[in-house]
């Protein structure tokens, strides 16, 4: 299946009243679910990733934190619009194209999700600073993780 029939397959179950598709095959699986989040784009998981024993823990510690902590952080939080490979920088030699405390552009490349072997650009959706960069260069991600901490300038 390639990216093609993806967009259609993604397209058609948007506008279909199902709730749920699950498709599998050799390469991959695709599971699209509407009513596990609020965003109204389907989302869609790639073949199981290992996650270390330490991510696990880090992600409980996140899902622990209490509503009043989330108030004292200070900026908005920049999400994986899919599943992926967060990279830094467009290669392994190449600076990264965004550091903590430097001040972005609205369009501006912010990181790279590899998906299905094609290199997706995430650019700034306004002008801010980034705060925290939240994952490590190379690190797998699903929809909606958590990747960059900014504020808006």
């Amino acid at each position: 299946m390639d990216l093609r029939e993806i967009k259609k397959l993604l397209e058609a179950f948007d506008k279909s009243t199902a709730n749920i598709l699950e498709y599998e095959n050799e390469e991959f699986r695709i599971y699209l679910d509407k009513s596990a989040t609020a965003v109204q784009a389907p989302v869609v998981q790639a073949a199981p990733v290992q996650q270390s024993s330490a991510a696990s823990q880090e992600t409980q510690v996140l899902a622990e934190s209490t509503a009043e902590e989330k108030a004292e952080i200070e900026g908005e939080l920049i999400t994986s619009p899919m599943v992926g490979t967060f990279y830094q920088a467009p290669s392994p030699d190449s600076p990264p194209y965004v550091k903590v405390g430097d001040k972005v552009k609205k369009g501006q490349t912010l990181c790279i999700i590899e998906a299905m072997k094609i290199m997706n650009e995430l650019e700034a959706e306004f002008d801010c600073e980034i705060l925290e960069i939240l994952v490590e260069d190379g690190q797998p991600v699903e929809f909606d993780t958590p990747l960059f901490r900014v504020k808006r300038v």
